[in-house]
Order: structure tokens, then C-alpha cells, then sequence
């Protein structure tokens, strides 16, 4: 197999050249902010605050239930995600048996806690047995108090642990939608991203999960792939079409540190302009098949009724663990979640917290070495985070706002953030926002702020670009490990 990034001969009508980087922005693919600030910009808290002092005075009424399972059956050569392969089944039930004991320390911080939307994330949640699922959403509704059955339910999944019994445990405790990671459905293809799974057993698992009738499939792909063609690519989202999910995710690949890729990567020169060309074509195809954008890579099928909808659920190449409620107008981005499990991340509307974060095997394996040895009073504390001040939490809420379709509500944020009238977001980060708007990637209204077409194409270079100094320097500080 060539390496990846190496030149590809197979399609003649791949693009020679880097694309012309509009408002000075170098790449397009600078990061993909599923969330702000990264968790590469958390530090330890010194002293760790008590969880009921955390919360003290936020809104519990309507919060967000994350559990995250950090374990898969296989570390695709793309993945950075916090997760280990391979563990144990005594390792897997240490792990719930932390996790219980969060639960426990978080509930009595959190008496009056209600939950509107959950999700369990990872690593592949899938890779717990039947009964080790039964477990987990005992944990989260004994203890935590969580009515599954009455709130949007997500669950991530893989080819390989989309069984039927597993699938009934999800059902069985009313989960709302599944995704599964697909990336390709070319055996070829996957097995350049690092990621050895037959066409054969994808088709098993997707008709698995349709016989399940769980309300919402949601299908990842990534584009970007070596040796992908536009062929193969319409071919695969093709494939993934004919199972009518109603949702699609079209992820750009990226090669991070650390990673299975990356410790092969060579770079090419085309591959920003083949990534943009490849986006461009499946949007493209996907409106024609009738499917809405929701964001740069988000896709719903547009006669299907949303009951939950994680933008970042689980993304090729990150860390991600949220998502969002889009009947309610909910978004954990901008609310509270409560995140369970080492990997898990917790958002109060001053601070975010969370455990420590690793990408590489050995250090994310000490890191839930020592999560499953931690007794519930170490629980009832906040140890690694990131607080916001006013200016960073108007900032936050302009990048999860501006980076999906709909863009950014100006009245909304006045409301939230006492603005004066006749100012707004506009005002408050005009030196960002003007390039956007001077380069046609923005445009303004009286009441909303969106990005255009080629601005959404462009959103994981505008995401960083829209950074404060400070959570800059401290992601530049980090020390991948």
C-alpha cells in the first residue's frame, strides 16, 4: 500500500494544486471544533473544587447524561480518540464498577439534577457485552435518575459489535438513534484508513440495527481516504443510501500525532484541494437525494423528524462526546452535561471539567488504570479543567453557533449575554468576524449571522481562526502524549 498522502493515478480528475486559502486562512483543514476550548487547553485545577460548589446556582432542570466508555474492539489508524483496545472483561467490569461509584458521588452533588437528552459515546460502547449494557443504563437510571425511555437516547456502535442482543438492550431502554462508523464501504479503502472491516460485515450490522427499529440511523463516512477516488466516494455514500439512514456524517480525514496514520503519514501537496473537491461533490450529491446540511459535515434526510442530533457524537480523529437536542433547542454545547467515565467531559456554564487526556496507548491505559481505582469521595471532585470568563463564554457561543447552517441567532445572543442594544456578536468580535464577512464566507443580517456555502466548506479553518489568545497558547502548550 502506498503511503498515505502519496499520489493516487487511479482518477484523472483528482485537483494538482492546494486551493486558494480565502481571508488569509491558510488550509481548510486547520481542526475540526466539535467543542471549545479543546480539551488540550484544560489544566489541572488547583485546589479541586467540590462538585456541589461547581454547580451551585446552575440550571439542573434540563441537563445532558453523557457515558463514555473508553474501549474498542480495534484502534483505526485514524483514531485519536481517548480509548484502549483489547481490554479485559475484569478491566471492563472494574470500569463499571467506577463508574457506578461517580454516579453515586455525582447524584448526591447534583440532588435536583433532571435530564432531558442523553448519550453514551467512546471508544465503541458496543464493545460491552449484553449484560454489561444492562449495567451501564441500570447505572444510569437506579442512579442517576435518568428516564431513558422519555428523552432522545443516542448510542455509538460499531461493524464488528452491532449484534443483535446488544441491539436489543439498546432498544429494550428506549435509545432514539445509533450511529456507527462506516468510513468507507470499499474494503480497499478502509483498510488504508487503518481500519480492516469486509463491505460484508458493514451490510450485517446496518440490517441488524434497521431490524432493531431504532428510530435514527446515523452513517459516518470520511473522504480523503489514499487511493479514493470520486468514484468510489459517490460509490460509497451511495451504499450508505440505500439503507435510508436519517442521518449522514461526511468526515475530511485526519492524520493527528500519535496515531496509526500518523506515524506513516507523508504529506501531498493536493490533498487539501482533493479533500475540499471531494466535500464539494458529496454535498452535492447528498441535496440530490434529498438530504438537508445541518453542518459542515452533518447531513439529515429531510422528511425525517429529528428526536436527537450529536454533531460531535463521535468524530473521526477527535475526542468528541456531545451532542444535541434539536427539537428542544438544546445544546450541551452551551448548557449543562454531566459526563460519566474517564473520558467523559462535564460542562457548567463557568467551567469545564473533566480527567486527564491522552492520545497515545500507554498513557491513555494508565489514565483508566487509575480512573477504576478511585473511591467515590475522589469523585466528588473537579480535577482538570478549563473556566470561562464572561468573554470566553460569549466566544463559545459564537463558534458553536456559526460553525452549523443556521448560524448564529443575534437576538438570542443578546438575551444571553446582556449586550446593548443595537450591539452583538458583530460588534464583540468584529476583528474576526470582518475578514470572514470581506472574503464572502459570512453574512449578516439584522438577526442572524451565517456562514455562507464556501464558508461552511471552509469551517474547520474559521473554527480555530476564532480562538482566544489564551486557549491558543495553552493548545500550543500541550504535550501530546
Amino acid at each position: 500500500m502506498p503511503p498515505l498522502g502519496s499520489p493516487s493515478t487511479a482518477d484523472p480528475t483528482r485537483v494538482p494544486s492546494a486551493p486558494e486559502a480565502p481571508a488569509g486562512l491558510g488550509s481548510p483543514y486547520a481542526g475540526y471544533v466539535y467543542s471549545y476550548p479543546h480539551k488540550t487547553a484544560y489544566r489541572p485545577l488547583a485546589p479541586e473544587p467540590a462538585l456541589r460548589d461547581v454547580w451551585q446556582g446552575q440550571d439542573l432542570s434540563s441537563l445532558f447524561l453523557y457515558l463514555h466508555i473508553p474501549f474498542c474492539e480495534m484502534r483505526c489508524g485514524f483514531c485519536n480518540l481517548f480509548t484502549r483496545t483489547g481490554a479485559p472483561e475484569e478491566l471492563v467490569s472494574r470500569y463499571l464498577d467506577a463508574l457506578e461509584r461517580q454516579a453515586l458521588a455525582v447524584r448526591e452533588a447534583l440532588p435536583g439534577a433532571r435530564f432531558a437528552v442523553g448519550a453514551v459515546g467512546g471508544g465503541t460502547p458496543t464493545y460491552l457485552e449484553a449484560p454489561e449494557l444492562e449495567r451501564l443504563f441500570s447505572i444510569a437510571t437506579d442512579v442517576m435518575g435518568a428516564d431513558l425511555a422519555a428523552i432522545p437516547l443516542s448510542v455509538e456502535t460499531s461493524p464488528a459489535t452491532a449484534t443483535p442482543d446488544r441491539l436489543a438492550v439498546l432498544a429494550a431502554h428506549g435509545t432514539t438513534r445509533v450511529s456507527i462508523g462506516v468510513q468507507s464501504f470499499d474494503d480497499a479503502e478502509a483498510r488504508a484508513a487503518g481500519r480492516p472491516q469486509r463491505r460484508a460485515e458493514v451490510e450485517t450490522a446496518l440490517a441488524a440495527i434497521r431490524d432493531a427499529a431504532i428510530p435514527e440511523l446515523n452513517i459516518d463516512l470520511i473522504y480523503g481516504i489514499d487511493g479514493q477516488t470520486r468514484a468510489s466516494w459517490i460509490a460509497s455514500i451511495d451504499a450508505a443510501l440505500a439503507w435510508r439512514p436519517e442521518e449522514l456524517y461526511l468526515y475530511p480525514l485526519y492524520v493527528r500525532p500519535l496515531t496509526g496514520l500518523g506515524r506513516r503519514a507523508v504529506t501531498r501537496a493536493d490533498w487539501d484541494a482533493d479533500r475540499l473537491a471531494l466535500y464539494r461533490v458529496g454535498c452535492d450529491h447528498l441535496r440530490a437525494a434529498g438530504y438537508e446540511q445541518v453542518s459542515m459535515r452533518m447531513f439529515r434526510r429531510a422528511d425525517a423528524v429529528p428526536a436527537i442530533r450529536a454533531d460531535a457524537d463521535k468524530a473521526p480523529g477527535t475526542d468528541a462526546d456531545t451532542g444535541t437536542d434539536a427539537d428542544a433547542a438544546y445544546c450541551c454545547q452551551r448548557d449543562g452535561m454531566v459526563g460519566l467515565g474517564c473520558g467523559a467531559r462535564s460542562y457548567t456554564s463557568d467551567l469545564h471539567y473533566s480527567f486527564d487526556y491522552a492520545v497515545g496507548i500507554g498513557k491513555v491505559r494508565a489514565i483508566i488504570d487509575d480512573y477504576v481505582t478511585l473511591d467515590q469521595a475522589a469523585f466528588a471532585r473537579a480535577r482538570v479543567g478549563y473556566r470561562l470568563d464572561a468573554s470566553e463564554q460569549r466566544r463559545r457561543h459564537l463558534l458553536t453557533s456559526l460553525l452549523q447552517a443556521e448560524g448564529l441567532d443575534t437576538a438570542d445572543y443578546r438575551a444571553r449575554f446582556g449586550t446593548q442594544p443595537g450591539a452583538g456578536p458583530g460588534d464583540d468580535f468584529a476583528d474576526e468576524l470582518s475578514p470572514l464577512a470581506d472574503a464572502g464566507l459570512l453574512t449578516a443580517t439584522a438577526d442572524r449571522l451565517r456562514l455562507t456555502e464556501d464558508g461552511l466548506a471552509w469551517s474547520d479553518a474559521i473554527g480555530p481562526r476564532l480562538f482566544s489568545a489564551r486557549t491558543g497558547a495553552l493548545m500550543d502548550g500541550y504535550r501530546a502524549r
